[in-house]
């Protein structure tokens, strides 16, 4: 096969090059040259090389220039390119610098609003626990066996007429000073409120991806108006997913705010469980025969109350920028204050029972009875309890003492104001302990049991005034049952 090759290029050799003579005839005389193939092949390469070198020269000298010049611009590209490369570089680590920091800011930012939600909720809840102490007091509020006779418990002729009597009766009563109760402790969290007028508030949360796990576009919409956060920027969200270290970040700053989530249905269920508390306290002012809204007013009346109406959505807590936390802590703070002055109008109301303990019996009702010196049918306007001798009595609620002496048939008598038209009286007492004037507590001592005045036996004879008029105090004594 060499062979083969190497006699063919012989071959084009010898045709492309056949043998030629150069004759030179000089003073008669003929000499002549013979060029072989291979001499004359040798001489053609030799030339076509030295014109090539000639073409490049002469190209080089005269374009030069813009060899030189094209030069540059490959070395301005490459030094440009460099740069540019050096400047992405440098982008990208701002950026990543920049999403590091930003995801810092945010796992702070959650962090701190989370703590600012738990010292919010303690501090809500403190206050509560204030709020709650008012319903606690020292009175004792057991007779025998630890129960206290209701007039449904009582037997014979003194049960049926006290549960046939009226709940009360247009009898009139002294008048009295109205006393004025202690101020009720509270602490909330710090608010701010936006100067007026308030302008419409916008929503907290915008209708934008969320940084929370994206789970598409309606999930993070949903997510943003739930936890109020702001979405990354889509150049800071592909760093956030290049970056594992950020991305583990993002998960628990996300983590956080679920909890901070939790935070505000506790509120809200907070708020639940107050609203009962109300609805519960207010069955107990209706056992009582007193309508809540009516004596509700009346406290407010009595001590005052006022400033400027502000809504809401004006208020602001600091740290906090979550609102639907910030709309379930005011309105359960708005219900704590009602509950609060639910409870601060009720500490007026006599729930306590004037006697406790094994001793004491009721022996008479509220209501049309036989009189026990005449022996015809006559009203009897309050409870009798009989006991021993010089046994104490105690005041059902606070109050001042308006009355402390001999009243006719109630013998030895305490009479006390306890505001908004509420008084109590305790007669037939051997001995009287507290001055007129006098200001007392629920449980206070205020006298001795005796029989003075028109009475059988040793008891006290205790009567619960509303409005000028006579009430039923087994009606207050049972629904005490229930709060005290």
């Amino acid at each position: 096969m060499a062979e083969t090759l190497v006699e063919r290029a012989w071959a084009w050799l010898h045709e492309t090059f056949p043998e030629r003579q150069i004759y030179i005839r000089s003073d008669g005389r003929v000499q002549f040259f013979t060029f072989g193939p291979s001499l004359q092949a040798t001489l053609a390469g030799l030339s076509l090389i030295f014109l090539g070198w000639v073409a490049f020269s002469t190209v080089n000298v005269i374009f030069k220039d813009r060899i030189i010049a094209a030069k540059d611009h490959r070395y301005q590209q490459m030094q440009s390119a460099y740069e540019n490369r050096v400047a992405d570089l440098q982008l990208s680590y701002d950026e990543l610098n920049g999403a590091l920091v930003s995801a810092e800011d945010r796992f702070k930012a959650t962090a701190d609003e989370l703590q600012t939600k738990q010292n919010t909720i303690v501090k809500f809840l403190d206050r509560k626990r204030q709020v709650d102490s008012l319903l606690t007091g020292p009175a004792d509020n057991t007779l025998a066996g630890g129960t206290v006779p209701a007039a449904r418990a009582g037997s014979g002729a003194m049960a049926g007429t006290d549960s046939a009597a009226s709940d009360s009766l247009g009898t009139s009563a002294p008048s009295a000073d109205t006393d004025s109760s202690d101020d009720d402790a509270s602490s909330g969290s710090s608010l701010s409120v936006s100067p007026q007028p308030v302008q419409p508030q916008p929503r907290t949360a915008k209708p934008m991806h969320a940084s929370l796990l994206d789970l598409g576009g309606a999930v993070g919409r949903l997510a943003g108006v739930l936890f109020g956060a702001p979405p990354p920027r889509p150049r800071e969200a592909d760093t956030l997913m290049r970056h594992p270290a950020l991305r583990v970040l993002a998960e628990q700053t996300a983590r956080v705010r679920r909890i901070g989530a939790i935070e505000t249905a506790l509120m809200t269920r907070t708020q639940t469980e107050v609203a009962e508390g109300i609805d519960t306290i207010r069955s107990v002012v209706r056992d009582t025969g007193i309508d809540a809204d009516q004596f509700t007013q009346k406290y407010a009346a009595a001590y005052g109350m006022g400033g400027p109406d502000i809504p809401l959505q004006s208020v602001h807590i600091e740290g906090i920028s979550d609102g639907a936390f910030q709309n379930a802590y005011l309105h359960a703070s708005a219900v704590l204050n009602e509950m609060d002055e639910l409870l601060g109008a009720m500490r007026h109301i006599p729930l306590a029972l004037p006697v406790s303990g094994p001793e004491f019996e009721r022996t008479s009702g509220f209501g049309a009875r036989i009189d026990p010196f005449t022996g015809r049918y006559s009203f009897h306007p309050g409870v009798d309890f009989a006991g021993p001798w010089g046994a104490t009595v105690r005041s059902t609620a606070p109050g001042v003492v308006v009355w402390a002496g001999p009243h006719g048939a109630y013998g030895n008598l305490v009479e006390i104001d306890h505001g908004l038209g509420i008084h109590t009286r305790y007669g037939h007492l051997s001995s009287i302990l507290v001055g007129v004037g006098a200001r007392v507590g629920r449980g206070a001592p205020i006298g001795k049991l005796g029989s003075t005045g028109r009475s059988t036996g040793p008891h006290v004879h205790y009567e619960v005034w509303y409005d000028d008029i006579v009430r039923n105090p087994s009606k207050f004594i049972e629904a005490g049952r229930h709060v005290l």
